[in-house]
């Protein structure tokens, strides 16, 4: 983790190296091998991580949980959200940490990957000890919280106009 350059992470963009130097203490290393999921989705969670190394994908569930369809290609299929790369230290799984609900995606680790992470104890700990870093912690996150639900309604109106458009021509 001492290798880690804090100031190209995007969640803690714009964050002073006195506060980099507060938040620091609430993550510790964990490092996964290729293949394992380190998030699944329908799961209960409470912990964050960071990317620092490797690649992972992310993928959804395309039906709900038990629901059945008539086309066997269609009985499990996933959805390929995005393919991310330690070179940009994405982070995921900050909903569990306000919320501590299941996990709404899954996370499969494409190769040996190494990890910042930190749990929700950990991250409330720090924002009752030092509000004002906590405030400016929950704001990084309602930050990324508020750009994917605009990534998402652009994807649901390109969703529904497409529905609307193959159903016009039956």
């Amino acid at each position: 983790m001492n290798d880690v350059d804090w100031t190209k992470i995007p969640m803690f963009d714009g964050f002073t190296k006195t506060e980099l130097e507060s938040v620091k203490p609430i993550f510790f290393s964990v490092s996964k091998p290729a293949g394992a999921e380190l998030i699944t989705e329908g799961q209960e969670g409470d912990d964050m991580f960071v990317l620092i190394q490797g690649r992972v994908q992310v993928t959804k569930a395309m039906l709900i949980k038990g629901m059945s369809v008539p086309i066997p290609e269609l009985q499990n299929p996933r959805k390929v959200l995005a393919t991310l790369d330690g070179a940009i230290y994405p982070a995921f799984g900050e909903m569990a940490l306000i919320d501590r609900d299941t996990r709404s995606a899954t996370v499969t680790l494409l190769t040996d990957c190494d990890f910042l992470e930190t749990t929700r104890e950990r991250f409330f700990d720090l924002v009752n000890s030092n509000p004002a870093l906590g405030l400016c912690l929950l704001f990084a996150i309602c930050r990324r919280l508020t750009a994917t639900v605009r990534r998402n309604n652009a994807e649901l109106v390109k969703l529904t106009t497409a529905l609307a458009l193959a159903l016009s021509r039956k």
